[in-house]
């Protein structure tokens, strides 16, 4: 049986085998205490689609506390991975899918996310699911090029 749910330390091999799969350019490194940390959060939810015991896709959701528009938040979705295996099986759109629902729930103003200027597959499905990659743009400032 597959379902989406909110990950657990016992996860963490798991996702950062997804995340590998996301081919960054930084190692990855992911900690079951970090995981822990996160699912104490009630602003951050890391989510995994469980297929049968297989972790087979991760996604992580913040909830962001904003003044402009009363007490909704807005999401950002990141590090969004699907393994490799069950690409075009429908988990990433059912992850999506539940993610916009949590949103609703959430009284989220709007969902946010990034993918790769390269990653036209990404973008094409994005685009399939309703997200506008023409509405905004982003910039992005990695750590290594923080001013010290």
């Amino acid at each position: 049986m597959r379902y989406i749910r909110r990950a657990t330390k016992d996860d963490a091999g798991a996702i950062a085998n997804l995340y590998r799969e996301l081919n960054t350019l930084s190692p990855v490194s992911v900690s079951p205490e970090r995981i822990d940390a996160v699912a104490e959060s009630s602003n951050t939810y890391l989510l995994v689609c469980d297929d049968a015991g297989e972790i087979v896709a991760t996604a992580l959701v913040c909830l962001c506390e904003d003044v402009m528009f009363n007490n909704q938040p807005f999401a950002l979705i990141e590090n969004v991975a699907v393994s490799a295996d069950y690409k075009r099986t429908g988990i990433g759109k059912s992850m999506m899918d539940y993610i916009e629902a949590f949103c609703v729930e959430q009284d989220c103003s709007k969902i946010m996310l990034q993918t790769s200027n390269g990653n036209l597959i990404a973008r094409d499905f994005y685009t399939a699911m309703g997200y506008d990659p023409s509405a905004k743009t982003g910039f992005i400032k990695y750590r290594r090029h923080f001013s010290q």
